[in-house]
């Protein structure tokens, strides 16, 4: 089955996100509201087989998690796809410096495209 770690601090956001995700099949999702929350669950739980995080985010933004997991050595081979509300050009380039990270989402995220790429990671949803 898939575990899907949501990096969100928009409640309404993790409430759709994770009912349209629901709808694909995609059961087993967790979800921490800011990036501190989601470097915690990836100390103290098995590793998600993708994260998706936004960036802008009180407590540790997206590129902090991102940089304190890279330094922290986390889950290094799990993809991230990018859910966010930043259109910045800025932001778009910054992300070719990740390895990791599988695909940029501007906000409101198009779940048909969203479940295309999760169905392309070739993993199993129940």
């Amino acid at each position: 089955m898939i575990k899907i770690l949501l990096i969100e601090d928009d409640e309404i956001t993790n409430f759709i996100t994770k009912t349209n995700l629901e709808k694909f099949g995609y059961k087993n999702i967790d979800i921490a509201l800011n990036g501190q929350e989601g470097i915690d669950y990836l100390n103290n739980n098995t590793c998600p087989d993708l994260i998706l995080l936004d960036l802008n985010m009180p407590v540790l933004d997206g590129w902090d998690f991102l940089d304190a997991k890279a330094r922290l050595n986390l889950c290094p081979n799990v993809p991230i796809i990018i859910a966010t509300s930043s259109a910045r050009i800025e932001d778009r380039k910054k992300v070719d410096i990740y390895d990791s990270i599988l695909d940029y989402m501007e906000k409101p995220v198009n779940f048909d495209v969203l479940n295309t790429l999760l169905s392309n990671l070739k993993v199993k949803k129940m």
